[in-house]
């Protein structure tokens, strides 16, 4: 079966109002991450969709994103190879490190 490609025109579109402030943040971390705001958001709620186990197929189709760079498909690769426990830690191990990070600021 042939996996779907994503398409800004054909996707889903969801209007989410931010409280004060948010929008400035999430466009500074996004910039740190190199990434379009649009691609940070979706990275976050995949990373916790992730951690609930409530996003098991679905990161297969986003495997071939045109937003995701190479070393982030390669990531992805690997971080879908290792076991469920693994993910988990690796996963609380980058958000305390992100967190040490942004209070370093």
């Amino acid at each position: 079966m042939k996996q779907a490609i994503y398409s800004s025109r054909t996707a889903d579109k969801f209007v989410v109002r931010l409280p004060d402030g948010m929008r400035d943040r999430i466009a500074e971390v996004a910039r740190n991450h190199h990434r379009s705001m649009n691609s940070e958001i979706i990275a976050r709620l995949e990373q916790s969709l992730l951690q609930e186990g409530a996003l098991e197929g679905e990161v297969a189709l986003r495997l071939d994103s045109p937003e995701l760079s190479l070393h982030e498909r390669e990531l992805l690769q690997r971080f879908r190879q290792l076991s469920r426990r693994q993910q988990n830690a690796l996963i609380s191990l980058i958000a305390q490190d992100v967190e040490s990070a942004t209070d370093a600021d």
